[in-house]
């Protein structure tokens, strides 16, 4: 029973909030995508007038584990076009988009309370909190529920559509690299959970993964203490259902729960990000008789977010009763990106 699925492409311009507005209006005002462009555009010199970027380093923003509990959905676009592309030239990344979103997977791990923590020592310069989580973003709030903090050598990191009513820090307060901000949520213009980290010096927006150059191509700079590693894309999630699920549900958090032997189908689904045009997924199933599945789904088009599920409907009185495992490969150009491993149980 195939089925495919995909979430609304979130390409839309980040509207930032700016710091010379933030100081005459409060939390508030934003920028073209244009006036972004301009400022890419000029960041190397900003480098090369204010010093090594070696002198700033971020630790971490979120109480997550990269790769595990959490991802990167979007980088810092590098393209001064129409087009967008991240640091590496890949294609994690939406024209004219200033910063890095760290991701949840499901809105259930958002519910569960994931940390935003300062990525440097300084004095929160602004906040917002009150910004409902899943509404309809109002224009002057892109940003949601955030924190802008200043650092020294004219450094700043804002935080973004964290979770309302989460907020821990007001101006002037001093954080320490590490010190809670809030929590991971959906506020402001904001398509699924995330932190939105922008870093500027000067007003000047820079990649924390590249921060010297204005085209990609990696130059091996970076802001990060603790250097990250590239993911060119995964599986966020996957599981066991008796039909194909609707992808809301999927991105609301489906567990997996026992099925009964009489279940009308045996479907399993793959949640992924970052997917390229011929990306293939690989869906196996095995029971107690041996392999009852083995599929593959070839993905026609780059996607932020999708869903792929394969599956067997009954044909029988009853499934055999006892442990199913699923296995899922994202595979690209020959080569697995990701895999995930997933178990039911089936019992009279």
């Amino acid at each position: 029973m195939p089925k495919t699925g995909a979430a609304p492409n979130p390409r839309l311009p980040f509207l930032p909030f700016i710091s010379a507005k933030i100081l005459h209006r409060g939390f508030g005002g934003c920028e073209t995508p244009q006036r972004l462009r301009m400022k890419h555009a000029s960041a190397v010199v900003l480098f090369v007038l204010s010093g090594p970027a070696a002198a700033f380093e971020l630790a971490w923003p979120t109480d997550c584990a990269l790769g595990d509990t959490c991802h990167i959905q979007q980088y810092f676009d590098h393209d001064t076009g129409p087009l967008a592309q991240d640091f590496t030239c890949g294609l994690l990344s939406y024209d004219g988009h200033d910063g890095t979103d760290i991701a949840l997977a499901t809105r259930a791990q958002m519910a569960q309370g994931v940390a935003v923590l300062a990525a440097a020592p300084g004095v929160v310069k602004g906040g917002r909190d009150g910004v409902a989580d899943f509404e309809p973003f109002v224009a002057g709030r892109e940003c949601g529920n955030g924190v802008l903090i200043e650092h020294e050598g004219g450094w700043e990191t804002q935080y973004c559509h964290l979770r309302q009513g989460s907020v821990l820090v007001q101006a002037g307060d001093k954080v320490d690299a590490g010190t809670p901000l809030g929590l991971i949520g959906q506020s402001g213009m904001a398509d699924f959970p995330h932190l939105h980290l922008s870093v500027r010096q000067n007003g000047i927006e820079v990649d924390p993964f590249d921060p010297t150059a204005t085209t990609c191509g990696p130059n091996g700079t970076t802001l990060w203490a603790t250097p990250i590693a590239y993911e060119p894309g995964g599986i966020l999630d996957a599981g066991f259902s008796p039909a194909v699920p609707d992808f809301d549900t999927i991105r609301a958090g489906l567990p997996t729960l026992p099925l009964p032997d009489t279940a009308p189908g045996l479907v399993l689904w793959a949640f992924l990000y970052g997917s390229q045009a011929g990306d293939q997924v690989l869906f196996q199933i095995a029971g107690p008789a041996g392999t009852l599945l083995e599929e593959v789904s070839v993905l026609e088009k780059p996607q932020a977010q999708l869903f792929r599920a394969m599956g067997k409907r009954l044909t029988t009185t009853t499934w055999p009763a006892g442990i199913y495992a699923g296995r899922v490969v994202l595979q690209r150009e020959g080569q697995a990106v990701d895999q995930k491993e997933v178990t039911v149980q089936i019992a009279p």
